[in-house]
């Protein structure tokens, strides 16, 4: 779906960006959409500790544990090897976006897995995202990072845009294109 996605920007000027890379595979696709995009110059940014989980807060529910998802930072590297236009910034997400807070993005895939690291990538990349640029959240609607969908639905609730559903869990949007509130079907579906 990921990869899908990527064919609506591969237009759109702007970097790419993935925040919570674990072993890399979503930036490997990534990485192939930059590649066959009409906008070649694209750089993909990686944000992530490249340790385990630290000790989950009650609010981001029980799925996860300390030590979970752990994967360095040179096994990324290594499935990335075939990519020169990519950029690791290793660390805590958040305090890490000063290193690109001057540039444009086109699409951004946000898997952080815990509220706090997912309110703070939108809030800094949703105003540089190109218009038609899209944002990817992973964890929305998914029942292992319920503080993820909150984060989200917070951020969103005074803007235009709303997370779409994706049909194997996350969600994404399109930047500076409103949506629509979900139809409620059920009001009109009668079983006869």
């Amino acid at each position: 779906m990921v990869h899908q996605l990527l064919r609506l920007v591969a237009h759109l000027p702007g970097d790419t960006a993935e925040c919570g890379v674990f072993r890399g595979a979503t930036s490997y696709l990534i990485c192939c959409a930059n590649e066959e995009s009409q906008a070649r110059d694209k750089t993909h940014h990686l944000f992530d500790l490249f340790e385990s989980l630290s000790e989950p807060h009650p609010d981001r529910g029980v799925h996860w544990s300390k030590g979970d998802l752990k994967c360095g930072i040179e096994h990324v590297r290594k499935a990335l090897s075939d990519f020169a236009k990519i950029s690791f910034h290793p660390g805590w997400i958040p305090d890490r976006f000063q290193d690109v807070d001057d540039w444009k993005f086109s699409f951004v895939h946000i898997d952080a897995d815990w509220p706090e690291p997912t309110s703070e990538s939108l809030a800094f990349f949703y105003p540089r995202i190109e218009a038609g640029g899209i944002i990817v959240c992973d964890d929305y609607g998914q029942s292992t990072s319920p503080g993820a969908t909150h984060a989200v639905d917070h951020f969103l609730a005074d803007k235009p845009e709303k997370m779409l559903m994706l049909p194997e869990g996350g969600g994404f949007l399109i930047v500076k294109v409103p949506t629509a509130s979900p139809a409620r079907l059920e009001q009109r579906i009668a079983i006869r």
